[in-house]
């Protein structure tokens, strides 16, 4: 592609650990395409010129009104050059008012794409999801929003899943050695938390957990560098023999009400070739995607028990290393940041760069070597 790619990044005002993995993908686009990147700045500014353009929208009722009368953030940058492809990602629905930091980002691109990670559909504002009426295609990381997106933005819509920098995940060795005996991030079970406590100073093992007081029903963050927090996780994966992973708001029940989604923990621990231990979303989406013998070994969420059950799965040598080998090679073949990149240049009619297709021999070669 001959063209120049566009980004625009909320890297320097959301620094929320979840977000990290939004901004691996922007770092993966440029490395790829050499995109140029507008960070969204002066958060201030943004959210007075957000709630100015909200009360004119619900008070004259066309956007095109309220845009005329809400002034653009103070930190607006207006192109001069043109560009093949703009392409923002966002992580959550409430960040789309920043597309007014750039006023004249559609008439400077020829193809504009957005790719929002968490989409729930009962959190879906009208009045921002309406911006996003300019796009040629729209691509969200929840499968069940898909259909609700299209409807109220007219624009097509497509599920783009979650996926994980590969090479930077992928161990040097499947069989490398692995010290920590399991890792717990995020949300947990305090049932199981307890007895992975009470296990390992039994037996003396690496339990690796987080210490972060929780936050309602979630255990956050805030980080000082996305890259430097996606680094420390993947080397802690990398050590762990096993890791739980859930589906999204496993804990929360209430919220989700059937909705079940895959959270990044999936794409993640199948890169570092751990064994995975959890309760997997219960959809034909999931089971698509993650279809190999043991992609998930089932452990309830609360599992008093999972001393005995490490036990038994440490007795079972060669299931564990097919299973490490199954993930990491899995991982490479589907679930690299390039997978997804090339799913939005095919759908966009973009051909794909050189660097794509480096990488794309690069996660050949981690997959031959699974």
């Amino acid at each position: 592609m001959q063209g120049k790619v566009l980004q625009l990044s909320q890297r320097r005002i959301s620094n929320l650990v979840a977000y990290c993995i939004g901004y691996e993908l922007e770092d993966i686009v440029a490395t790829v395409t050499n995109a140029e990147r507008i960070d969204t700045t002066d958060l201030p500014a943004v959210e007075f010129s957000r709630r100015a353009y909200k009360l004119a929208r619900m008070a004259c009722g066309s956007p095109g009104v309220a845009r005329l009368f809400a002034p653009y953030p103070r930190n607006k940058v207006v192109l001069k050059g043109e560009f093949e492809l703009f392409f923002p990602v966002f992580s959550h629905t409430y960040e789309l008012y920043s597309l007014a930091t750039i006023p004249n980002w559609r008439e400077r691109s020829r193809k504009a794409a957005c790719f929002i990670t968490e989409v729930w559909s009962d959190m879906l504002p009208e009045y921002l999801l309406e911006l996003l009426t300019s796009f040629d295609h729209i691509f969200i990381g929840c499968s069940h929003s898909v259909l609700e997106v299209a409807r109220m933005t007219g624009r097509p819509c497509t599920y783009l899943p979650i996926a994980v920098d590969v090479p930077r995940f992928a161990p040097a060795s499947p069989d490398q050695r692995r010290p920590i005996e399991i890792s717990n991030l995020g949300r947990r079970s305090s049932v199981t938390h307890q007895a992975l406590l009470d296990a390992a100073e039994r037996q003396q093992f690496f339990y690796y957990y987080d210490t972060v007081a929780a936050s309602g029903a979630n255990r956050t963050f805030c980080v000082d560098s996305p890259s430097e927090h996606r680094h420390l996780l993947s080397t802690l994966l990398k050590h762990s023999r096993y890791f739980i992973a859930n589906r999204s708001f496993v804990n929360r029940p209430e919220f989700t009400a059937g909705r079940d989604e895959i959270s990044p923990r999936f794409y993640e621990g199948a890169a570092t070739g751990t064994v995975m231990l959890g309760e997997s979303p219960r959809s034909d989406v999931f089971k698509r995607q993650f279809d190999w013998p043991d992609a998930v070994i089932h452990l309830p969420f609360d599992a008093p028990d999972i001393g005995r059950i490490l036990a038994e799965l440490n007795a079972d040598t060669e299931r564990l290393r097919a299973a490490r080998r199954n993930n990491i090679r899995e991982a490479a073949l589907r679930h690299d940041w390039l997978h997804r990149i090339q799913v939005v240049f095919d759908t966009l009619g973009l051909p794909h760069t050189e660097k794509m297709r480096a990488r794309a021999q690069l996660l050949d070669h981690i997959a031959v070597q699974s």
